[in-house]
């Protein structure tokens, strides 16, 4: 964060704000999966009021570069990374069940929440996905199972 404000001035300040920010984006500044700073720091940093912020950022998130994650904010789009944690858990598990790794019954939500470092609600949404992919099913009383592929 900048300590000196840059005051913007003239027509369409938003504007000014999204090429400000699309060209620390292409330089390396801001990377891909990064998080932009916060609404209230780019006012402070541009002194200019939120909506103006919001409305430079509005601009960027049109043309692609950024994405609002909820509980996480804006980050610059081509992340590597998955932006949700039960996503990256659900993409690793699909993959080990891709590879023949994984079966024929899965892991307990317990074995999987210190594999994964994860909450048991972050865990059963990743096991509710494959679920709903049909790639595992629940058992009342037994567990999940991988389905038999054909």
């Amino acid at each position: 964060m900048r300590t000196v404000p840059e005051i913007l001035t003239g027509w369409r300040v938003y504007s000014q704000i999204a090429d400000r920010i699309r060209v620390r984006i292409v330089t390396g500044e801001y990377p891909a999966g990064s998080s932009l700073p916060s609404e209230a720091e780019l006012c402070a940093e541009f002194a200019v009021a939120r909506n103006t912020a919001r409305r430079g950022l509005a601009v960027l998130e049109g043309e692609g570069l950024i994405v609002t994650i909820p509980s996480k904010g804006r980050v610059v789009s081509g992340a590597p990374a998955t932006p949700y944690r039960y996503r990256a858990i659900a993409d690793d598990l699909r993959d080990q069940i891709a590879r023949g790794e994984l079966g024929p019954a899965v892991p307990s939500e317990a074995a999987l929440r210190r594999r994964y470092a994860a909450s048991r609600n972050t865990v059963r949404q990743a096991l509710a996905v494959l679920e709903h992919e049909g790639l595992i099913v629940a058992e009342h009383g037994r567990g999940r199972f991988v389905r038999p592929l054909g």
